[in-house]
């Protein structure tokens, strides 16, 4: 059952009471947050206490969190799982009460009172800023604004992206979220129109100019935080040129540790070494283009001519170092650090309304 609120905290108080009473039997619980983490709570929660209540709260009028708001669009098949979540909330013992604001329009202290047990379940909404000059720009944007505004997240409605006077995107990444973020900027609209994608974002993708994407990593391709499902996807695209250089495909000992305590890392690298082997044989011209720059950090975020819109990122070469003990590189693992020299990316072909900068 779904009960949507959006009366005062004084009457959703009342609400709350007649939905449970701490002093009697059974468990009454209260889980803050519908989103995966909050459904996998509720559900295990109901089978161990074959009589125990939940009560769900949630701050949009609609459920599953992430999974409605987070996966891509064109990734339908990881949204099923919405399917589990449903079958708890038909439950006669669940209710999820939504346009609720914890700290708004109920309490800590008001929920503690009310239930036997209160589960916090709501994640992270903040972005990780990078603290580099330049994050203030107009035209940076953290993944997690540009997730929400294709998936039509009530919060990402109002991102004003400018995808039609720039033909060049940077993406600081090299994750599942950044491959999300490029394979939308990159695939064809008539694809995505398959898909679920928000009208909005739909709309102005028709529209994009956006024509190169440069996915920017720390460190090189054995280290990729993608998965070969994610990264074998995007390089699969029609009609799409894929640059890798060569250069950074030279495994050291280390690399070769790495990939071997990692099966993942090393069917990433093939992937890559793939992509760099088809562009030199392969690549066509009046083509969409993506570009993975590896060993290079993020120094700052530089500005256009106006010297309010992004322009470009400074990027610092890296070099990859192991983590020692006892003289003895740890599982492999590799650090990036810089060395000093610098190089600067464009993200822009118009000089005052350059491109979009994601994190």
């Amino acid at each position: 059952m779904m009960m949507r609120c959006k009366s005062s905290g004084n009457h959703l108080w009342v609400q709350l009471r007649f939905f449970c009473n701490k002093s009697s039997y059974p468990l009454h619980i209260c889980i803050v947050g519908s989103g995966p983490a909050g459904f996998y709570t509720a559900d295990k929660l109901m089978k161990r206490f074959g009589q125990a209540k939940v009560n769900m709260l949630e701050r949009l009028p609609t459920p599953f969190g992430l999974v409605r708001s987070g996966v891509a669009p064109d990734h339908p098949e990881t949204k099923v799982v919405v399917n589990q979540f449903s079958r708890v909330a038909a439950s006669d013992r669940f209710s999820l009460i939504g346009n609720v604001s914890l700290g708004k329009d109920v309490s800590v202290e008001d929920l503690r009172k009310l239930y036997h047990v209160v589960v916090f379940a709501y994640g992270a909404e903040s972005d990780r800023e990078l603290g580099i000059k330049g994050e203030d720009l107009k035209g940076v944007h953290s993944a997690r604004e540009f997730v929400w505004w294709y998936n039509g997240h009530p919060d990402g409605l109002k991102l004003t992206l400018d995808l039609e006077r720039t033909d060049t995107a940077v993406i600081l990444g090299q994750g599942n979220v950044a491959l999300d973020a490029a394979r939308i900027l990159l695939r064809p609209t008539e694809d995505l129109m398959q898909t679920d994608i928000a009208e909005h974002a739909l709309a102005a993708l028709r529209r994009s100019q956006v024509r190169k994407v440069f996915l920017v990593g720390r460190r090189g391709p054995v280290q990729a935080a993608c998965t070969a499902k994610e990264l074998r996807e995007i390089l699969g695209i029609k009609g799409l040129n894929v640059f890798v250089q060569e250069a950074d495909l030279v495994t050291s000992p280390a690399d070769m540790e790495e990939m071997k305590l990692n099966r993942s890392h090393k069917r990433v690298y093939e992937l890559f070494t793939k992509a760099a082997m088809k562009s030199l044989s392969e690549s066509v011209g009046n083509e969409k283009e993506l570009h993975f720059v590896f060993f290079r950090a993020p120094s700052a975020i530089l500005p256009c001519d106006d010297k309010v819109h992004v322009g470009g990122v400074s990027l610092e070469k890296t070099t990859l170092q192991g983590m020692m003990d006892a003289g003895q590189i740890i599982n492999g693992q590799q650090l990036a650090v810089g060395t000093g020299v610098f190089e600067e990316l464009a993200c822009g072909s118009d000089s005052k309304f350059p491109g979009t900068c994601t994190e």
